[in-house]
Formats: structure tokens, C-alpha cells, sequence
């Protein structure tokens, strides 16, 4: 097995593996590494270790060296060049009447590439664009078209629980939303509710959906009757899947009452469909918040 080292990028939480080699590592001690991008500073994250090959994305590039001072120095330098390439970009882009919304700018560690990333609803054609920033840069152009959600982690931001936004703190690969997923755990489907600053689906939905889907196999239908150990008939009003209890409407002579069970309480034979299987319209404003 190879022995790699892993390395993370500003504006990133995900670990990219280079070829330990023999240098000497430290945790968060600055690396020049060569990647698909161009020439990059990184910080160690991860010191030399035996990584299986079927873990590792080829070809696996060597660390080019040690940072130094002076590099830490220029990469700053880069970073603060962006806001006024980030400018300069978008008045290029308006000039030409382009509709694409320019998200972010990146040097790499040379200077010698800007990567320009940005929004679009439709094809863009922009050769003549390219030539105008290369023209005015006197670098290399990469345009890189990207989604919603990758905006999202470019910009980072509060997400409605009030931490970081996840898929800019520590999420490595976007996971499949679906709307099935927010059904699962019994949420209200408000679009408001479950969708995060990036107007899709929020990311945490996926956590735990193995386990509601699962737990759901075991729940009875809301709106059915089921029997209880205790000799009670009552209908299903809600349920909680974490607990794994369920409020049922009992009778009592004349009157109605209200009772919690356990599922280990309850009478009911066979699969009962999942929650998630119930009938509810799902909106066209509710699709568009899937990938």
C-alpha cells in the first residue's frame, strides 16, 4: 500500500492524498503540491500513513515541498488578490452581456492560473470572453460552471440550525436528497423548512434517513386502527419514531381519550406501508428543490 499524506485547501473541508516521500510532516505545516488546478498551498492534515490503493484517486502526485515563509507570504498575496479579480471579471462579463453569475476567483500558488467560477442558467459561449481575460490578467483563464450547492460551499454561511453550513465545514461529497427523505421524518414539507441557503434540499436530511426508513417499516399508518396489549382499540393520530411510541385516540364509554404506546404494546400483523408512503402532493416548487 502506498503511503500518503493528506492535504487540505483554503475553502474546502475535504483531504486530497499526494505522496508522502520522505519528507518531514507536521500537522498544519504548510505543503506546495501540484494538482489538477496548477501549483497549490495546502496544510497537512493528515500525517504519513499506509492508505489502500482502491482509497486513492490516480495518479498520486509528490509533495513538492515544504512551504517556507515566503510561500506562506505569496499565498496570502494571492488570496488578497481576489477581490479585485472578482471585480475586474464581472465588469468583462457585463461588457459582453453574458448571462452568468460570476461566483468566485482563485489563484493558483503561481499566479500563473486564474480559475473563475460561476452560475448559468442556460449554455454559455464564452471563447471571446476567455481572450478578454487573459487579455487583462496576463494568466491562464479557467472558467468552471457550478451549482447551487457548490456556491454554497464556495460562500459558506449559517444554516437554519445556526451552525455553519455544513457542506462548506465539513462535508467531503454531496449526498441525494429527495423529497422522500423529508416524509420520512415526518417533516412539514414547507419549502422554507427544509430547504437550505442554497434553495435545495438541505444536506442533513440524509444523516439519519436509514434509520427513520427503517423505523417506518415498523410504524402503523397514520389514520389506522390498531389493538393494544392491554385490550384497547384506538386509531393512529402521530407517531414518533425516535422514542418509537405512538399516540392513538381510545375510547372511553361515550368519550375519547388520548394514550401513548409503545411499539412493543401495540397489536397489528404484517408490513405496514412507511410514512413516507402516504399520498401527500408533492409540488412542482417542492421538485425543484432536488438535485
Amino acid at each position: 500500500m502506498p503511503t500518503v499524506i493528506g492535504v487540505k485547501f483554503k475553502r474546502t473541508p475535504k483531504m486530497y492524498y499526494f505522496e508522502a516521500g520522505t519528507l518531514q510532516y507536521k500537522i498544519n505545516c504548510g505543503v506546495i503540491v501540484e494538482t489538477a488546478r496548477g501549483v497549490e498551498y495546502g496544510t497537512v492534515g493528515m500525517l504519513p500513513r499506509e492508505i489502500p490503493e482502491s482509497k486513492i484517486v490516480a495518479p498520486l502526485k509528490p509533495v513538492l515541498k515544504i512551504a517556507t515563509d515566503d510561500d506562506k507570504i505569496k499565498a496570502e498575496e494571492m488570496e488578497q488578490k481576489r477581490p479585485d479579480a472578482m471585480r475586474l471579471a464581472a465588469e468583462i462579463i457585463a461588457k459582453n452581456g453574458l448571462e452568468m453569475n460570476l461566483v468566485d476567483a482563485q489563484y493558483t500558488f503561481d499566479g500563473a492560473k486564474l480559475i473563475l467560477y460561476f452560475i448559468a442558467e442556460n449554455r454559455v459561449d464564452f471563447r471571446e470572453l476567455v481572450r478578454e481575460l487573459a487579455t487583462a490578467f496576463r494568466a491562464r483563464i479557467e472558467l468552471k460552471q457550478i451549482g447551487a450547492r457548490d456556491e454554497c460551499k464556495l460562500k459558506g454561511g449559517l444554516g437554519p440550525c445556526g451552525r455553519a453550513c455544513c457542506c462548506s465545514d465539513y462535508i467531503n461529497d454531496f449526498a441525494h436528497v429527495t423529497i422522500k427523505m423529508a416524509k420520512n421524518q415526518n417533516l412539514s414539507l414547507n419549502p422554507g423548512k427544509i430547504s437550505g441557503l442554497c434553495g435545495r434540499l438541505m444536506c442533513c436530511l440524509s444523516y439519519e434517513n436509514a434509520y427513520y426508513a427503517e423505523v417506518n417499516k415498523r410504524m402503523p399508518k397514520l389514520g389506522s386502527e390498531v389493538k393494544t396489549k392491554d385490550g384497547r382499540t384506538g386509531t393512529v393520530l402521530s407517531v414518533c419514531q425516535l422514542k418509537e411510541t405512538v399516540t392513538l385516540r381510545v375510547s372511553e364509554g361515550d368519550n375519547y381519550g388520548f394514550a401513548v404506546y409503545g411499539l412493543a404494546d401495540l397489536l397489528f400483523k404484517g408490513k405496514v406501508e412507511a410514512i413516507a408512503e402516504e399520498d401527500e402532493p408533492v409540488t412542482e416548487e417542492l421538485k425543484s428543490l432536488e438535485d
